[in-house]
């Protein structure tokens, strides 16, 4: 079960991820490696525990297996070059690990390897202005002045069509319904991940193809804040 996987480390959370099956693939595994997660939570001591936690504004930060299970759902889509956009973003964590797999750094067998771009955005501006200050405590200071890595902040349900279309989206908090802003959004072919509901929530896989037909796909039942708007949020929804 997911809980299991806490640890008392990074590396060690990561790894017991592996154990469970939830994260299956190496290039997830390194991805999440080098993002350390207590550079985005408000209490660094619970930053290895495998659990949402409050962040601040009526926001969390999602629990490690959910972020795992989205980046794995993700995956076929996150290649080196990628533009991808993270719906609520909050902390930024998802957006640096996002970034590492679709800007990866030279290597012998990729010496030029192609530079994609993260969009994350939030409709909380203290939020937005935080996860900057995380993703350079991380080490991510050059990839937001270069523009690989973009914190906006804005209303997540409409998108941000100015970047688009996307080869993958993430949304990180439960929408009534399926946004078509964000369909429309989409890459053909490209992939969301997002959870949809109000009492009774489930994440959804919606896949576009190479020829615009849009597919859905219920993977599990879930429970998210809502995505809602800044004010309704602010108060407690």
């Amino acid at each position: 079960m997911a809980w299991r996987c806490t640890g008392r480390t990074n590396a060690e959370l990561i790894s017991n991820l592996a154990k469970q099956g939830i994260i299956s693939s190496d290039c997830v595994s390194a991805a999440i490696s080098k993002v350390d997660r207590a550079n985005y939570v408000t209490h660094p001591s619970d930053a290895y525990q495998d659990s949402p936690q409050p962040i601040g504004h009526g926001a969390t930060i999602s629990a490690p297996h959910m972020h795992a299970y989205a980046v794995e759902h993700l995956l076929p889509y996150l290649n080196p070059g990628a533009r991808v956009l993270d719906v609520g973003s909050g902390s930024g964590y998802l957006c640096a690990v996002l970034h590492h797999l679709v800007s990866p750094p030279p290597s012998p067998t990729q010496p030029h390897p192609s530079q994609g771009k993260v969009i994350g955005v939030d409709h909380i501006p203290e939020l937005v202005e935080w996860s900057k200050k995380n993703l350079e405590k991380d080490g991510l200071g050059p990839a937001l002045g270069d523009g690989r890595i973009e914190m906006i902040t804005g209303d997540g349900r409409q998108g941000y069509p100015a970047s688009g279309p996307y080869d993958a989206i993430h949304v990180g908090a439960a929408s009534p319904s399926l946004p078509q802003a964000l369909i429309d959004q989409l890459k053909a072919p490209g992939k969301m991940f997002i959870p949809v509901g109000v009492y009774s929530q489930a994440i959804w896989e919606v896949e576009k193809t190479a020829t615009g037909e849009v597919k859905k796909r219920r993977v599990m039942d879930v429970m998210y804040v809502p995505l809602t708007d800044a004010e309704k949020q602010n108060r407690g929804y």
